[in-house]
């Protein structure tokens, strides 16, 4: 997945642009109509490297994974869990295992370079952080 570099963008509820792109070009490749399954972890593995494994089925983004984005995330599982059980911390194994969570999309700076949104059920209209800030403060003076 291409990734951008720089700050991460807000929300796109939460941007307001005069000059709005046309449209984002992507290029799509028809495949075969199949249901991607999520292979189950490793009972091996670390506990964390486990229930990290494991939510990444329970998450938004895994609808677009495919079959090597699985191998992907069972090979990060292995990588981690590698690293928590061994007796010295490993700074170099967790950046890269840090940067290959990134690039499965398994945290919402990454979600949103990518330009991907998960509106979980519930109220649509959420008012920005700014707005209940001020609320807040009015109700604190008792205005």
């Amino acid at each position: 997945m291409a990734r951008s570099t720089g700050p991460v963008p807000k929300r796109s509820s939460e941007r307001r642009r005069r000059n709005k792109p046309e449209g984002v070009q992507v290029t799509s490749v028809p495949v075969a109509e199949h249901q991607v399954v999520c292979p189950p972890a490793d009972e091996s593995w670390h506990e964390i490297a486990r229930d990290w494994y494991e939510s990444l089925s329970k998450s938004g983004q895994s609808v677009f994974y495919e079959p090597s984005d699985w191998a992907s995330a069972r090979y990060v599982a292995e990588a981690m869990s590698r690293g928590l059980e061994a007796s010295r911390f490993s700074a170099q194994l967790f950046a890269a295992v840090s940067s290959a969570m990134t690039e499965l999309l398994t945290t919402e700076g990454a979600r949103r370079r990518a330009r991907l949104e998960i509106e979980r059920g519930g109220s649509t209209d959420v008012a920005p952080a700014d707005v209940m800030a001020l609320d807040d403060y009015r109700a604190a003076l008792g205005g």
